[in-house]
């Protein structure tokens, strides 16, 4: 319906639906993760260049570098939709940004509903991909450390036990196995020694060869399977405030990205109205 004349304007030529609150706060949100994702992409790259070429090849799908670059890509191509989209009021990018920050938080939420469901078939998987990164133990040299670090975090040594060192091919058992290393763990699995100035690499020498009894007197026998699970049911609610932090921000990039397409239409609906009734002698 026309304005009578005189009457006064419902919106001012200045205003604006979209807030500046909410479009700088998307932005200066993604903005943070857009510089962490770009950091942890030129850490991954780092570390993969500064790897021997056999070493790296030998082990691609165990290489902690690699997951580092994965996943520092698609927080980069993620967070970049959010900054360019919040900056520029693109709708398209916004909604894209939205959405695939809610499938990642959906498939992270059913991730966890799905492990703690289906707990055995959880533990084979984490059985398996420890048992994987046994066999690539000395192929790769942040495998190696986070592996050392993990043994000696939990106190354990192996998957299952410290006899799954066998499983690599440096520390098998087997009589044609000419390494050095045949029949040990590594001095990851040692017992810590008290006041030990000099760390002790052959602590674990022939091992695999005794019997748990003569073993644990040197080293952890119990594996890190059961280590890592009676660990996550001691931090529970550690656990579950870290996935809480997670989801939070997760959540208000969502919300924020939300509000601002619905604020940036109406804006869009505004200008439409104000287009059309410019010509009117009555607006």
């Amino acid at each position: 319906m026309a304005r009578r004349p005189g009457a006064p304007a419902a919106y001012g030529e200045d205003f604006s639906f979209v807030s500046p609150l909410v479009k700088y706060l998307l932005f200066f949100f993604n903005m943070l993760f857009w510089v962490i994702s770009m950091v942890m992409v030129a850490v991954g790259v780092y570390a993969r260049l500064m790897k021997h070429a056999e070493a790296a090849l030998a082990c691609l799908a165990m290489d902690p570098a690699i997951l580092l670059i994965v996943v520092g890509v698609l927080m980069f191509l993620l967070t970049f939709c959010g900054c360019i989209g919040s900056l520029r009021e693109n709708i398209c990018l916004l909604q894209t940004f939205s959405l695939c920050l809610t499938i990642v938080f959906l498939l992270q939420l059913a991730a966890g509903v799905l492990g703690f469901v289906f707990s055995d078939k959880a533990r084979g998987k984490v059985s398996e991909i420890i048992n994987n990164a046994i066999v690539h133990y000395r192929d790769d040299l942040d495998l190696q450390n986070l592996i050392d670090f993990g043994q000696k975090k939990f106190g354990c040594c192996g998957g299952i036990s410290y006899k799954d060192w066998s499983l690599n091919m440096y520390f098998n058992c087997s009589e044609d196995n000419p390494s050095r290393e045949r029949c040990s763990v590594p001095y990851s699995c040692c017992l810590p020694t008290p006041n030990q100035a000099v760390i002790n690499t052959m602590c674990g020498q022939g091992m695999q060869a005794l019997d748990y009894l003569e073993a644990s007197k040197v080293i952890y026998t119990n594996g890190c399977i059961d280590r890592l699970v009676n660990w996550i049911h001691s931090n529970l609610f550690v656990l579950g405030g870290v996935a809480l932090g997670l989801a939070i921000p997760q959540l208000v990039g969502i919300l924020l990205s939300m509000i601002l397409v619905s604020q940036i239409k109406d804006q869009i609906k505004l200008q439409l109205y104000n287009q059309q009734h410019q010509a009117d002698p009555w607006y």
